[in-house]
């Protein structure tokens, strides 16, 4: 016969080690420097200001209406 378990105990690690995984990607999320920061940043809106560069415009399309 198997081993008795307590579901309480089992649940409670569960829930335990579900928490500390959250807690460890928010320390990478949020645990960066400030310059980290400004840098990610920066990288992030020349990257969409490239692909925005390369957009192609329709026939139809006029100035005002391209956002």
């Amino acid at each position: 016969m198997g081993e008795v378990i307590n579901l309480n105990k089992a649940r409670k690690a569960r829930e335990k080690a579900a928490a500390a995984a959250e807690a460890d990607g928010n320390r990478v999320k949020h645990g960066r420097s400030k310059a980290e920061r400004n840098l990610e940043k920066a990288r992030s809106e020349k990257a969409e200001a490239h692909l925005n560069g390369h957009q192609r415009k329709r026939a139809g399309d006029d100035e005002e209406s391209q956002t």
